[in-house]
């Protein structure tokens, strides 16, 4: 298939073997492609788990793991070296 098929297709969409090329074709080369890929995932992720006929906590409570999981991420090497000090 074309490259410019697969650039349309969504990941969902494709193979395993075709990832790699599929990376290069989506990858933006100006910022407000970076804010419009983000848009788009926002907009796909809330009328998913968010806007839906009968929802719950779970999409929230998925939202609030991801938060808590990235700044765990993120303050790892501080606490990595708090860990190591000595306090007495």
């Amino acid at each position: 298939m074309s490259s410019g098929g697969l650039a349309q297709r969504s990941l969902a969409q494709v193979k395993l073997r075709e990832l790699p090329e599929w990376l290069t074709c989506r990858t933006p080369s100006h910022p407000r492609e970076v804010v419009e890929m983000v848009q788009g995932g926002w907009q796909w992720y809330y009328k998913k788990y968010i806007d839906v006929k009968k929802g719950g906590a779970g999409g929230l409570g998925m939202l609030l793991a991801g938060y808590c999981a990235l700044s765990y991420i993120w303050s790892y090497p501080h606490m990595k070296r708090d860990r190591w000090r000595k306090y007495h």
